[in-house]
Formats: structure tokens, C-alpha cells, sequence
């Protein structure tokens, strides 16, 4: 999209980053986004600048990344701490092989109670249920 330097009202930011108006205030009250000076009598304009930074802070934020970890992220956009943003996103990536690890034991536990529901369709205790009163489901619940 093509944008004239500082054109935008904060609406217009917001319907260019698809974002609500609500989230560009709060990440300026996060230091997310800076919040241009007011001319006097004016509105705030906003430019293709703040298009990027909300694009940075969406895209991190699919990755799964916290708006604490973006705003650490955002501290060493200048291109010359690869290190130490390859370090965050190693811990991210720790982060996210973990949950799979979680979601793959949840996957399996709820595969097994839904077979056993389909194993015993008359029964007049569901499986499931009973299951879920048991906690033994291999996902680190007190008796599993």
C-alpha cells in the first residue's frame, strides 16, 4: 500500500494494519508504537512507519511471541543484535516444541476416551466422563 509520509489518522492506520483503533492505543500505551505529537488544533498523523511497526508487532505475535518479548524484540531491530534476537527466538521455538509435546499427549488422551465412548455406545457410564472424574490421562494431572 502506498503511503504519503504521515497521511493517516489513526483510523486510517488502523484499517491499513487491519488492526482496531483500541489496539494501536493500547500498544502506544505499551511503547509498542509511538504516539505522534498533536500539532496544535490538529490530529495526529500517522505514515508508512507505523504500517511496518504493526506489522512487526502482528507478525511476532502469530509466531507466538508475548508483547513483553515483542517490546524486547523491538529494542534490537536495528540489525545489529542478531545474536541475542536469535537467542529469543530460541527460546521461543524451546516454548513452542514444548506445547506441541502437550498437545500431542492431549491429542492422544482424548483420541482414547472418544474410541472407548464409540467402543461402548450403550453403556450407561460414558467412558469419558469417567475418565475425566479418574484425572489419569498422561498430561500431568495429579493422578496421571
Amino acid at each position: 500500500m502506498s503511503v504519503k509520509a504521515n497521511a493517516m489518522t489513526i483510523g486510517g492506520l488502523a484499517r491499513a494494519a487491519n488492526v482496531n483503533v483500541e489496539t494501536i492505543r493500547y500498544y502506544q500505551r505499551r511503547g509498542l508504537l509511538s504516539e505522534p505529537k498533536r500539532p496544535p488544533g490538529g490530529i495526529r498523523h500517522y505514515g508508512s512507519a507505523d504500517i511496518d511497526r504493526l506489522t512487526f508487532v502482528k507478525t511476532a505475535q502469530q509466531l507466538g511471541f508475548s508483547l513483553d518479548e515483542i517490546s524486547d524484540l523491538l529494542r534490537l531491530e536495528d540489525g545489529t543484535h542478531c545474536e541475542e534476537a536469535s537467542a529469543l527466538a530460541e527460546h521461543k521455538l524451546k516454548d513452542v516444541r514444548e506445547k506441541i509435546e502437550r498437545l500431542v499427549k492431549i491429542e492422544k488422551a482424548l483420541s482414547e476416551m472418544v474410541s472407548q465412548c464409540h467402543a461402548k455406545p450403550d453403556s450407561i457410564a460414558c467412558p469419558l466422563i469417567a475418565s475425566l472424574h479418574e484425572g489419569g490421562i498422561g498430561t500431568g494431572s495429579p493422578r496421571g
